[in-house]
């Protein structure tokens, strides 16, 4: 009895001790003062914190390819590829056009045109068929320049013999020659003074800006020519059905009704088409 007595007591006391200590505290035990206590061990901690080692930066990496012995280099100076890109595909755009004046496409396409006038039919043939026939014409009668251009200049570019300027001034000889021989000499000489240079020693020095307006305006000379001769004989249709229907009276009939048929009749019969396209041919040759 004395033992339980005595554990009684002990577990009355410990109960009994955080009651009085808060009772005898007073006033000054608020939660202020706790939540100082609290940040006052906060702020001791806080030095453990920062006292803990960071981690050491890495090195420098490696090549990714060891084997690959290319060095890239941007210069200051050098433009970007996207400029070059745009610079690309400008020039690709210009390029048929330069090609076309370049080639004997501008005198056949005239010729064909100006056929399709002296008939009368205004949309017949098409557009895309006189086209499309003065450029496979073209093709025809380019075909040896454009032969050696590709063996001189373009073959030795892709196989990497020659860079890419001598690749130029090789591959734009025969293009040099074919313009030289089908241009006259006088429409060199107003080039030539229109750009208010000194005259060439002679025809192969001319310079190549020079050269593709005057071969041009040679060809369209020559293809004047030969539409003057093709209108002709259709002209000499148009005016015997003009006064035949005025001799007949028929002032207020269309003569260009009348005589279109019998143009048709006379291209057909003397075979028209092949007579324009034989003379185009031969007058490269």
């Amino acid at each position: 009895m004395l033992r339980l007595g005595a554990a009684l007591a002990v577990c009355a006391g410990a109960l009994l001790a955080p009651t009085a200590s808060s009772a005898f505290a007073g006033p000054q035990a608020t939660p202020v003062a706790a939540a100082t206590s609290s940040a006052t061990q906060t702020v001791d901690a806080v030095p453990v914190a920062f006292a803990v080692p960071r981690a050491a930066p890495d090195g420098p990496a490696g090549p990714t390819n060891p084997d690959d012995p290319s060095i890239t280099v941007g210069l200051p100076g050098e433009p970007s590829r996207v400029v070059q890109i745009i610079v690309l595909i400008t020039v690709l755009g210009v390029a048929p056009s330069v090609l076309l004046l370049c080639t004997s496409f501008t005198k056949i396409v005239v010729v064909l045109s100006l056929t399709r006038s002296a008939l009368g039919t205004m949309s017949i043939p098409p557009n895309q068929v006189l086209v499309g026939l003065a450029l496979f014409l073209s093709l025809f009668v380019m075909g040896p320049t454009l032969d050696q251009m590709q063996s001189e200049g373009l073959k030795p570019y892709l196989d990497g013999t020659k860079t890419s300027t001598q690749a130029y001034r090789d591959g734009v000889v025969p293009l040099r020659t074919f313009m030289l021989e089908h241009t006259r000499d006088e429409e060199l000489a107003l080039m030539v003074k229109a750009a208010d240079q000194p005259l060439p020693k002679d025809r192969t020095s001319v310079e190549l800006r020079t050269l593709i307006p005057a071969f041009v305006l040679s060809e369209l000379r020559a293809a004047f020519i030969i539409g003057f001769v093709v209108f002709l004989p259709f002209l000499v249709v148009d005016i015997v059905v003009s006064a035949v229907l005025m001799s007949l009276g028929m002032v207020m009939l269309p003569p260009s009704l009348v005589s279109l048929p019998f143009k048709l009749l006379l291209f057909v019969l003397v075979d028209g088409w092949s007579l324009i396209v034989t003379t185009l041919i031969s007058s490269y040759r």
